[in-house]
């Protein structure tokens, strides 16, 4: 319901947009340009596709000349989230992709994560805060998942570094969950799983995550993460860079049959281990 809410309100904003931006006989390409965003930005936001950005907002209402109606639009729309900031618009974006591509370097992506690895992610970044927090987390991680058991799922491409493999998070016995659940998913076809191997050495991502995504009717977009802030990539010349970053991690990559078999064995090792302690 919060859902509908926030995408009718994102609704009734694109539409404002779009008839003052026609009103001073703008396109959307010239508006961008103006308010420093592509014109493809633009029209994701009139579509009611993304949701408008505070500073983005601000410059919108200067161009048009709008009084503060877009900021004041804008702030309206911001509501409690369990999400970061700057991730809850990629959050809305996966719900609607066709394709979403994913380079996870250091830990299984948000998609793949069982409950017990998710809130072991949660706690090692934040040690003191209370449990409905680590729950809300928790919650909110595996509900983004549900749209891999959508009958329109996207097309879902995940590249893993061996490191997500090795790194025992929460300990044994939820690594090897974590591996069996990533390998059932595989099995199913409901995701095409990579291993980058450490071998491999230097790639193509080395700052960070990745996650590409692409839509029925809209321009690609791309999102990059480092451990405490997020930027989303709509600029076609920077997505086209990013797409080929992935391109190079793909090839770089074991094939997912071999991945299969190498995820599948390291969760027998963490069975075994878990097992004996």
């Amino acid at each position: 319901m919060a859902k509908a809410k926030r995408q009718a309100t994102w609704a009734f904003f694109g539409e404002e947009l779009k008839a003052r931006r026609e009103a001073r006989g703008l396109t959307q390409q010239e508006l961008g340009e103006r308010v420093f965003v592509s014109g493809g930005y633009i029209g994701l936001f009139e579509l009611g596709i993304r949701k408008p950005q505070l500073d983005v907002a601000q410059r919108i209402d200067e161009v048009l000349q709008t009084g503060g109606f877009f900021e004041r639009a804008c702030l309206n729309l911001i509501d409690a989230s369990p999400y970061a900031s700057y991730f809850e618009p990629v959050v809305e974006l996966e719900a609607l992709a066709t394709k979403i591509c994913e380079f996870a370097p250091t830990v299984m992506p948000g998609l793949l994560q069982t409950a017990e690895y998710a809130r072991a992610v949660t706690l090692a970044a934040n040690p003191f805060v209370t449990e409905a927090y680590v729950e809300e987390k928790v919650t909110a991680r595996l509900d983004r998942a549900r749209i891999l058991k959508a009958a329109t799922r996207p097309e879902y491409w995940v590249i893993v570094h061996e490191n997500a493999l090795l790194t025992p998070v929460g300990g044994p016995a939820v690594m090897a969950a974590q591996l069996e659940h990533v390998a059932a998913l595989a099995r199913e076809r409901a995701v095409l799983v990579m291993v980058l191997p450490r071998a491999a050495g230097a790639h193509a991502s080395m700052a960070g995550s990745l996650k590409l995504m692409e839509f029925e009717d809209a321009p690609p977009t791309g999102y990059t993460e480092t451990a405490f802030s997020g930027t989303l990539l709509d600029d076609p010349a920077v997505v086209k860079r990013a797409q080929r970053a992935y391109d190079l991690l793909r090839a770089a990559a074991k094939s997912p049959e071999a991945s299969l078999a190498l995820i599948e064995s390291a969760a027998e090792d963490y069975r075994r281990c878990a097992s004996t302690t």
